[in-house]
């Protein structure tokens, strides 16, 4: 990978993009610790650390970078621009109208963009709203909104300022895609989880200077730990570049006196297809417990136990994890793969599977090596975000930073750009039939 990014240094073109890439990099880290204004900073610090742990808003903040937590321009991030992308995925299934536009090419693409940018905005005002709300209940904002004209400028704009920066992290992205090198959200949240790795070796070396001051079990904890993290990154590593073929054989055909077809291909299905969206999903839904027992309190009775179910560290929620990982990998596979459609392609470009007959036996054929192909995907996630919530269970260091999500983001993020890079090489050093 340092080898891709060194060669491509060499080459004018793609060490402009790179550079500009790493310009955005910076551009965005700056506004993630540009402060909005009326804000008790030692209030917000003190009422943070309270909220860490398994809820919206600790998960808010790994995707902002810390932004979050600091109530910084970029603190929305770019979970509104995340949101409103799953948004039209979905509506693009269900509305026909959009599903339709999806396939006018890149005209109707361009649509869909254009429309997913005012749902961002939209979604960006709504949180920074509820944002605002939650600090001006825990006594954050300096002036409140009741005391009169002050109060009033203040809420306006603490709300713009949120809103307006989801809208610059999201024009940040479309230019490292328009001038840049790789995906631009991707890239953003790449270096927001990035920026938080300190925080994760601090944590490291506590643990070890625990092991010194007696307790020594983290002597063995912490070599095991280190071991883990770059296993997982070995293992997402090997599971984004696994794929099953299906091979395709076109017939020949005569146009003129020309013979064209009669290639044998593949038709590749990515093990890792789904990618880090089943975590999201059901990261998503089990932090909505904890995020109400933050408001609620409850701490006697049948509500402590029920949200205790919900607690990280409890068997009930890494089961409810799990199933939830593997639902929500079939349910995106089906929203994203149409297996009567595709076999729908194969028939119109004369293209067959050897063996199964067109039509809709290829499409029940293809079906079934989908949802095969995602049982091994969804396990292969399912273990990679519970293996860390395992180990924090048995070592007692539960408050380690080893998210599957995270990792997996950032080794996603990392092959992905270091292929385009290859590929940009590969063209630039393409001779063609001129030799």
């Amino acid at each position: 990978m340092f080898k891709t990014i060194q060669n491509a240094f060499k080459i004018p073109d793609l060490r402009k993009k790179l550079l500009f890439t790493l310009f955005i990099i910076v551009v965005f880290r700056f506004g993630s610790v540009i402060p909005v204004p009326f804000l008790n900073r030692t209030a917000l610090q003190t009422i943070m650390s309270q909220y860490a742990g398994n809820n919206i808003l600790a998960y808010q903040n790994m995707l902002a970078g810390g932004a979050f937590s600091n109530a910084t321009l970029f603190a929305m991030g770019i979970t509104p621009y995340i949101n409103s992308s799953i948004i039209m995925q979905l509506l693009c299934v269900a509305i026909p109208a959009l599903e339709k536009l999806a396939k006018e090419g890149n005209e109707g693409r361009k649509k869909i963009a254009s429309i997913t940018r005012y749902v961002t905005v939209g979604l960006g005002l709504l949180q920074g709203t509820a944002y605002y709300i939650f600090l001006r209940r825990s006594a954050i904002i300096t002036s409140d909104w009741k005391d009169g004209g002050k109060g009033v400028f203040s809420c306006i704009v603490i709300i713009l300022t949120f809103t307006a920066g989801t809208a610059l992290v999201m024009w940040l992205g479309e230019q490292i895609n328009v001038k840049g090198v790789g995906n631009g959200i991707s890239i953003l949240l790449f270096a927001g989880i990035i920026s938080r790795a300190s925080y994760l070796v601090s944590q490291i070396v506590s643990y070890w200077q625990m092991a010194l001051e007696g307790k020594k079990q983290f002597f063995f904890f912490v070599p095991i730990y280190i071991v883990i993290f770059f296993g997982v990154i070995w293992f997402i590593t090997f599971m984004n570049d696994a794929e099953r073929r299906i091979p395709v054989q076109y017939a020949k055909r005569v146009v003129g006196r020309k013979m064209y077809g009669g290639q044998s291909t593949h038709l590749p299905i990515k093990v890792a297809m789904d990618g880090v969206m089943p975590i999201i999903f059901a990261s998503s839904i089990l932090s909505i417990p904890a995020t109400i027992n933050l408001f609620v309190k409850a701490e006697t009775g049948f509500w402590k136990s029920f949200f205790s179910f919900f607690n990280t560290t409890s068997v009930g929620y890494m089961i409810l994890y799990f199933v939830l990982i593997i639902m929500f990998a079939y349910f995106y596979t089906t929203i994203q793969y149409n297996p009567v459609e595709m076999a729908n392609n194969l028939r119109t470009n004369n293209g067959t599977i050897p063996g199964i007959r067109p039509g809709r036996p290829t499409a029940d054929y293809i079906a079934k090596i989908l949802s095969r192909i995602t049982l091994i995907g969804a396990l292969c996630l399912a273990v990679i975000a519970l293996l860390p919530l395992i180990f924090g269970k048995i070592s007692t260091m539960g408050n380690m930073s080893l998210s599957g999500t995270s990792i997996i983001i950032i080794v996603g993020v990392a092959l992905e750009t270091v292929k385009q890079l290859e590929s940009q090489m590969m063209m630039r050093h393409y001779k063609g039939f001129l030799d």
